[in-house]
């Protein structure tokens, strides 16, 4: 007899369910104990952090508040993996999560098979509204996944030793893409942000609102290695007109010069990733840099960082799985594009900064709760990305989905698209 479409939808769910966890625990497969307990910085945690924490989020709000009977594997690991859910009470100092050798890895891993052993034995008698809190559960892990590697990635770069996680693939012959194009944007009126429609989104992607686009343009892709090179060649880290002023006092303070992981040689410039250090591809979107080094390459270059909006409107019309994105565990690495007259790696590759402060839209209200503390009360000193990168699962990003992290934070694989006025 054929399924019925609940029927349908409950095993799509699982599924997924198996699908997301099953990935997140294959990115960890390379890892020894000692690689997923230790701390680079306080920006970043350890993957075994990272593995239990996601498991901590299902544990906690669907099986401990849904599932009659169910007991927590350990009841000390709500204290220890807790992130920042105040309502949810006290929990570890983030900076001190590399201080955490017990419980071991096998003990993490172990848990998620408990957990994960409960969870597909309560979704199909999980009302409708709890299966809603799964979904989020799913692309809260796959955040965590992409977290999880960019961590790693500062992780092995901080090794002397500058190990590799994933093997290189074979060398490419290297196509320099031509000139920038420019792609004329929508004037005026225009939508964006998430409509609520039956599909997934955060809860800071809406209310669906108008926004006012005034004449622009964005460029058809990324800015590259290449042209990046050229800015450091024009003295573009040590010219103080290009860079705003807390901008130009970052650069001061901590000496930077280049990219995150690149370093200068006799052979020329190389960078540092999660498949160890490698020449710089010219033809690829530059990565790892930062707000500041993003808007001080716009003003040498003679333009701008595009809006968020600007950016949305443009992409509402572009796959959003296209591009290079993750997915398998292999080394993440942006790639170029082939070179067209039309908007390329909109998503994938490189996470591209905007000029735009990660704030509400109009009429936001935050869900009441613990879950209420997802996004809404980190709306302050932030700025907006866009577009997803290759350390990205593939399917999780959208049009109107919003990234954000402070102006001085290039650990993650950002880039940037500029944009001008006409």
């Amino acid at each position: 007899m054929a399924k019925s479409w609940t029927e349908n939808r409950q095993d799509d769910l699982e599924r997924r369910y198996r699908d997301v966890r099953h990935l997140t625990q294959t990115l960890a497969t390379p890892l020894s104990d000692a690689d997923a307990t230790v701390q680079s910085m306080p920006d970043a945690s350890p993957a075994k952090w990272h593995l239990a924490h996601v498991t901590w989020f299902f544990e906690t709000f669907v099986l401990r508040d849904h599932v009659e009977g169910y007991q927590p594997f350990d009841p000390r690991y709500a204290f220890l993996f807790n992130s920042y859910y105040e309502a949810e009470g006290p929990r570890h100092a983030r900076a001190m999560r590399g201080m955490l050798t017990r419980p071991s890895l096998d003990e993490v891993l172990a848990w998620r098979t408990h957990v994960d052993a409960a969870m597909v034995r309560a979704l199909p008698m999980l009302p409708q509204a709890v299966r809603a809190l799964v979904t989020l559960g799913l692309h809260h892990e796959q955040q965590h996944q992409e977290l999880m590697l960019t961590d790693l990635l500062h992780l092995f770069s901080c090794n002397p030793m500058e190990p590799a996680l994933f093997a290189a693939p074979a060398a490419a012959p290297v196509a320099l893409p031509g000139p920038l194009h420019w792609i004329e944007g929508r004037e005026g009126l225009v939508e964006i942000g998430h409509g609520g429609q039956s599909d997934f989104a955060f809860d800071c992607e809406g209310p669906r609102h108008k926004a006012l686009l005034h004449p622009h343009a964005l460029a058809h892709r990324p800015v590259t290695n290449g042209e990046w090179i050229a800015f450091i060649e024009d003295g573009g880290y040590g010219e103080a007109s290009h860079w705003l002023s807390d901008g130009w006092a970052w650069v001061q303070a901590q000496g930077v010069d280049a990219p995150a992981y690149w370093k200068q040689g006799e052979q020329g410039w190389t960078r540092f990733g999660l498949d160890g250090r490698q020449p710089v591809n010219p033809a690829a979107p530059v990565t790892h840099i930062s707000l500041y080094e993003a808007d001080a390459y716009a003003s040498w270059a003679g333009a701008r960082l595009p809006t968020e909006a600007e950016w949305e409107s443009a992409a509402q019309n572009v796959a959003p799985i296209s591009g290079t994105q993750l997915d398998d565990a292999t080394a993440p690495r942006p790639h170029a594009a082939s070179d067209d007259a039309n908007l390329t790696q909109m998503f994938g590759d490189v996470w591209e900064w905007t000029g735009s402060a990660y704030r509400p839209y109009p009429g936001f209200r935050a869900a009441p709760g613990a879950v209420g503390e997802y996004n809404g009360k980190f709306m302050s000193g932030q700025f907006v990305l866009r577009g997803g990168s290759c350390a990205t699962p593939r399917g999780h990003v959208r049009a109107s989905y919003r990234n954000f992290f402070y102006p001085h934070q290039r650990w993650q694989f950002t880039g940037l698209r500029l944009a001008k006025d006409l």
